[in-house]
């Protein structure tokens, strides 16, 4: 044992060595800061593009986080310690500015944002462009959204593809001023059109759109206007060309059509009151993909919503001050929580952010799924699904707020609503409607409640599994309980 004892007590002092070392005498070994830094944190380039040099200095690894194929790249994205970066960019084609933020990250330090400016293409950037007018454009989106009480989707109508049948293509009827007469009457007091315009493109250099397009889309909006409606008009689905291809690869080209199409439905609709509201896209995604976006999907699918925002901007006059509204990533609520990153406007307050909602989709979209009824109460009927009931769509619901409407910017339910089920019978048939119409008023109620301007998606469909509010070919309210429900929800104040 003595001998054993010098051992001993060496071990002591060195373990006691070891704890006196360590931070606030814990056992945890010392973490070294790492110091990183980047210098010039904002970058400008002409429309030509060129080259740019940015400073990093690290006392450690360090990362630059951009997608591959952006139009500006770094001629290093990862090394130790300093380094001078070269950033090239592209020539800008776009007769609107884009801009592109990135970061610079090392473990144990905070990301550095660097954001880049490239000016527009001059060329005819100015030819549209009228004097800015504000009459009639008062409202900012705050005080606009609080004065749309109910909207309704005029669904499978005007985004039809040209290619697909147009307007009548998907068994609806061509729309008539007669028609939304009544659906003011029903009382909605706005209208979401859903568009379709790449099908209608004659010349795919210039990507012209038809003048008959054209004039057939004013023509529908004009019934709703004419009716003291407000209305929504978009870029939709139109075979995908956008909607589906939130990547690099094609990030230059759907930019390029996105711009020259906004900038004709601009000047198209420059006139226009701010009872006309634009809105950028629709539910774009990677197609068959319905997952958390990437990196590159996310930095994609913003930079469309950005040129929107640019294009419609650049025409002047009252689209100047013109409410535009945005998209989350498929308009998911979820990701436009993680994800979403308000575009840069020239104005303030003019913006509105759009979500979409069918939450549970085996009770609100599955026509083959056996969930038929939504609603605690319900349970006593049969299933109602395990997630998706009353608690998830209120708290769901005040992410929203949270995150954008108390930041001034109110958001818009574009679309949701749940199939009606009419091949059920009897009993179970009566429960499942009841369950439906508390449906509709709860999501009403509830968007309402939390700042949200709910849009019933309604695709004409008045049979099995359809979501027809109206019989459009005998000009009538047809599912009355629905209206009712939808009505009820819509008697609740926004928060604003």
């Amino acid at each position: 044992m003595k001998k054993n004892v010098g051992k001993w007590l060496l071990l002591i002092l060195l373990v006691t060595f070891v704890q006196c070392t360590n931070s606030k005498g814990t056992d945890e070994p010392v973490v070294e800061e790492v110091l990183l830094s980047a210098s010039p944190l904002d970058l400008h380039f002409d429309y030509e593009g060129g080259e740019k040099v940015v400073s990093v200095k690290c006392s450690g690894k360090w990362d630059i986080n951009i997608p591959a194929g952006s139009w500006c790249l770094p001629s290093i994205q990862s090394s130790k310690g300093d380094a001078v970066i070269s950033l090239t960019a592209s020539g800008n084609d776009l007769l609107t500015d884009r801009v592109l933020e990135f970061t610079v990250s090392s473990s144990g330090a905070s990301p550095i944002v660097l954001k880049v400016k490239q000016d527009a293409n001059p060329d005819n950037s100015k030819a549209d462009y009228i004097e800015e007018d504000k009459t009639g454009m008062s409202d900012d989106a705050l005080t606009l959204a609080s004065k749309i009480k109910l909207g309704w989707n005029l669904g499978n109508s005007m985004e039809v593809p040209a290619n697909l049948g147009g307007e009548t293509g998907w068994n609806n009827p061509k729309t008539t001023k007669t028609f939304i007469d009544v659906v003011k009457a029903a009382g909605f007091n706005a209208v979401r059109i859903p568009c379709a315009w790449d099908s209608y493109i004659e010349n795919r250099a210039t990507y012209k759109v038809k003048d008959s397009w054209l004039a057939r889309v004013k023509e529908v909006v004009d019934y709703c206007i004419d009716n003291d409606m407000y209305v929504i008009l978009n870029i939709h689905w139109d075979g995908g060309w956008l909607e589906n291809n939130p990547t690099m690869a094609k990030q230059g080209e759907v930019n390029r059509e996105q711009q020259a199409l906004w900038k004709q439905i601009a000047i198209n609709f420059r006139t226009y009151d701010e009872h006309l509201l634009f809105a950028g896209t629709n539910e774009v995604h990677v197609a068959d993909v319905y997952s958390d976006p990437t990196t590159e999907n996310n930095t994609a699918q913003q930079s469309y919503n950005q040129t929107f925002i640019d294009a419609v901007r650049a025409t002047g006059g009252r689209n100047r001050f013109r409410n535009l509204i945005v998209q989350t990533y498929n308009t998911n609520i979820a990701y436009g929580v993680k994800y979403m990153k308000m575009p840069i406007d020239v104005v303030q307050n003019r913006m509105m952010v759009e979500v979409h909602y069918y939450d549970p989709y085996d009770f609100a979209l599955n026509g083959s799924s056996s969930i038929y009824y939504w609603g605690m109460d319900y349970k006593k009927y049969g299933l109602v699904g395990d997630w998706g009931q009353e608690g998830y769509l209120e708290s769901t619901f005040a992410l929203m707020k949270t995150n954008f409407v108390d930041k001034g910017y109110p958001v818009i339910l574009g679309e949701f609503g749940a199939i009606r089920r009419s091949s059920l019978v009897n009993d179970v048939l009566g429960h499942h409607l009841e369950s439906r119409a508390y449906y509709l008023e709860s999501v009403t109620a509830t968007a309402k409640k939390y700042g949200m301007v709910p849009f019933y998606w309604d695709n004409g469909d008045i049979g099995n599994n359809g979501m027809g509010i109206f019989d459009r070919f005998a000009n009538a309210v047809f599912d009355k309980q629905g209206m009712n429900a939808l009505l009820q929800g819509s008697v609740v104040s926004y928060p604003y």
